[in-house]
């Protein structure tokens, strides 16, 4: 299997044999959709989030729950993405949304991985989807359709807080994905409560990031993940506000050596509807509870 992360270099040395993925969506309402159309790396695809990343929003489920493996399946396959093409997924905010692509294609056997930098890598001309006035573009490049056969999540990969004992057993790290603020109850923009999950620790996964918005060399990276008490061996837990983001963590992990975590696809989103669910906000954490300084 191919790295999670690459940089520019590895993929102009098999631009020929890689889909690229422009995975852009942003929680303020802009339109990925729109953002791919006004540029994006010549020959990519736009995969929308809501549509093939997640399934339907529910209080229960929360508001980026997985797919069914079929609508993540049909999806590829419109999009021109096989069972056996290895994909590169981009987007504008360091890979924090396309490590959602990219860990649902690992997950579930494929080749994939992150652009290092994302779009704002590429130093050369992007490519701009135009339609006739009064009519959407397409929004994708055009690649025919493809053959992607619908694999179940594996259960081995996935967390459910309220009803897997070992998502919350001690000797499992819980690694909240968020910014410190909501983290810590400061700040909840989206949630109804604000706070974190008992016992997490906070590993905003922003901060996986240098200046650039490339990935922090593998040394440091492991360093991060030793503050929060993730060893070798070590079970993980990744949640986040919705279950997308958490994936940037995961791959992180992944990326600086320190095997596969699980996904919490729920999240905050999820979690924080169930009122009978406790909450630590900063004032409430327990000194031992990873809030980091």
């Amino acid at each position: 299997m191919i790295p999670p992360v690459v940089d520019l270099a590895w993929w102009r040395q098999r631009r020929s044999d890689i889909v690229l993925a422009d995975v852009r969506w942003y929680l303020d309402g802009r339109r990925g959709q729109d953002a791919y159309d006004a540029g994006h790396l010549p020959g990519a695809v736009f995969v929308d989030l809501d549509r093939w990343l997640a399934g339907p929003a529910s209080p229960a489920a929360g508001r980026h729950p997985l797919p069914d493996p079929d609508v993540f399946a049909a999806g590829m396959s419109r999009l021109g993405i096989g069972d056996d093409d290895p994909v590169l997924a981009y987007d504008d905010a360091g890979g924090v949304i396309a490590a959602r692509l990219v860990w649902m294609l690992r997950a579930t056997g494929h080749d994939a991985a992150l652009l290092d930098g994302g779009i704002d890598a590429y130093d050369g001309p992007l490519d701009q989807t135009s339609a006739p006035r009064g009519r959407a573009p397409r929004g994708r490049a055009p690649r025919g359709r493809a053959t992607f056969t619908a694999r179940p999540w594996p259960t081995d990969r996935l967390a459910d807080i309220a009803n897997d004992a070992t998502a919350t057993d001690p000797a499992t790290v819980l690694l909240d994905a968020r910014d410190g603020d909501r983290y810590r109850g400061e700040h909840e923009p989206v949630d109804p409560r604000a706070g974190h999950i008992p016992g997490a620790r906070n590993l905003p996964c922003r901060e996986n990031l240098d200046a650039d918005g490339r990935f922090l060399p593998v040394g440091v990276l492991r360093r991060r993940f030793e503050e929060v008490g993730v060893r070798d061996g070590v079970p993980v837990v990744s949640y986040c506000g919705s279950g997308v983001t958490a994936c940037h963590n995961l791959l992180a992990l992944e990326y600086a050596g320190l095997g596969h975590g699980r996904l919490y696809p729920g999240s905050w989103s999820q979690y924080s509807r169930d009122l009978t669910r406790p909450v630590e906000t900063a004032a409430t954490a327990h000194p031992t509870g990873g809030i980091r300084p």
